[in-house]
């Protein structure tokens, strides 16, 4: 048992230690206090920054006031001036670039307001609809006076109609909190996706570089490849934790600073209060078996290779069914009672992310949750005793990889030891 933990924490201490890990670290930790900090980031290039002003040529002498009027509260950092010269003047003062763009405001054949705006590129579509909403509204507002609407009638007109959502199910959740399970659900299957193809994928080079440089050879003289198999899937499954608590503490942190310029958008739709501690224990356990589950298969299929170049190609097949399983949570936030949710939520290469969707989002009967569970325990269990045959043979072969043909060959040396 000693020589277990030895290989465990070598594993640990060795991945810890490289470059890559810590560079991806310090990366994934920029990212997030950059998105984190985006308000504050877009403020500071904001302060010095010139503001944006668009020259306006008034044709009928009545639209350029109004029109101020309705930009204001929608863009406050859009400036309006009124423009005395022809368009062609205004063009060329856009293209030196003392304006954004210029608008022409004109009256059509009702009398009721038009615009043609023009700027360098199309590239800017913020400009262009502010102002085409704030000429909408102006638009509504004088053909409600040509036919004598009053405000009171004009406030009816554009009402938005009452329309009430009620579940019926005693125990449904609320449109709020299925907001705020959406928005964990979101971030946790990220996460799911991203450690699994990441330390499943470092799983298998970290047996194929040993088998290459052959110190495969003197590790199973002292240490049998069982071992040497669950120690590294822990030693890596040790190192994940450390990545992800890193991670998590800071982003904690930084959301928490800047929480209240996390208003609207994003992070009014998802919501991050209030989760409840169900929802966090199933993502801990979803999150742990679907480790297991893909870095037994991807320490397995390691095994196989005997050049690190030959990796990639083995582990696809694992890679796409990860793939495949995050395509279809992405496709069940919007529909999580769907039968193929459902049903495809008991397979148990999808489980550790369809079944902690069902359990985030809905309230699904316990034993749903419990048989999800216990199918992949079974499965990990299955592939562990699978694996450890296969990867016991898999250590010893060389040569050139002929695929999933190789097991056959890794179960027959297993056989003969």
């Amino acid at each position: 048992m000693n020589n277990f933990f030895i290989i465990l924490i070598h594993t640990f201490l060795t991945k810890l230690k490289t470059k890559s890990f810590i560079i991806t670290t310090v990366l994934t930790i920029v990212i997030m206090l950059a998105l984190t900090n985006m308000q504050n980031i877009i403020n500071f290039f904001n302060e010095d920054g010139q503001t944006d002003t668009v020259a306006v040529i008034d044709e009928t002498g009545q639209l350029f006031s109004p029109l101020k009027e309705q930009l204001e509260p929608l863009n406050e950092d859009l400036n309006l001036e009124l423009f005395s010269g022809s368009m062609v003047e205004a063009e060329g003062e856009v293209q030196a670039g003392t304006y954004t763009g210029v608008l022409k405001l004109s009256f059509d054949q009702d009398k009721l307001p038009e615009g043609a705006y023009k700027s360098n590129s199309m590239a800017d579509s913020v400009i262009p609809s502010d102002l085409q909403t704030s000429l909408q509204q102006l638009k509504t507002m004088t053909a409600a006076s040509q036919i004598q609407l009053t405000a009171e009638q004009l406030n009816k007109l554009y009402e938005p109609v009452k329309f009430e959502r009620t579940a019926l199910e005693e125990d449904a959740k609320t449109e709020e909190e299925l907001n705020q399970a959406r928005g964990l659900v979101y971030v946790l299957l990220f996460i799911i996706y991203f450690a699994v193809i990441m330390y499943a994928n470092m799983i298998a080079m970290e047996v194929a570089t040993e088998k290459s440089s052959r110190v495969m050879e003197i590790l199973i003289s002292s240490v049998s490849p069982i071992k040497q198999m669950f120690a590294k899937i822990l030693g890596i499954g040790l190192l994940s934790l450390t990545q992800l608590a890193v991670l998590l503490v800071v982003g904690y942190f930084s959301i928490k600073r800047n929480l209240n310029n996390m208003q609207g958008g994003f992070f009014e739709f998802f919501g991050f209060g209030d989760v409840p501690a169900s929802t966090i224990t199933y993502a801990v356990i979803f999150f742990i078996l679907g480790y297991f589950l893909y870095a037994t298969l991807a320490a397995f299929l390691g095994s196989l290779v005997s050049r690190i170049e030959d990796v990639q190609q083995m582990i696809t097949p694992m890679t796409l069914l990860v793939v495949a399983g995050f395509m279809m949570a992405m496709f069940g936030l919007n529909e999580p009672e769907a039968p193929f949710i459902r049903i495809t939520s008991f397979i148990p290469f999808f489980t550790p992310m369809l079944m902690f969707l069902r359990v985030g989002m809905l309230n699904i009967p316990i034993w749903e949750s419990a048989l999800g569970i216990a199918i992949l325990v079974a499965t990990i269990t299955v592939l562990a005793v699978f694996g450890a045959r296969v990867y016991r043979g898999g250590v010893l072969m060389y040569g050139q990889s002929n695929s999933f043909k190789d097991i056959k060959k890794a179960l027959q040396i297993t056989k003969k030891e």
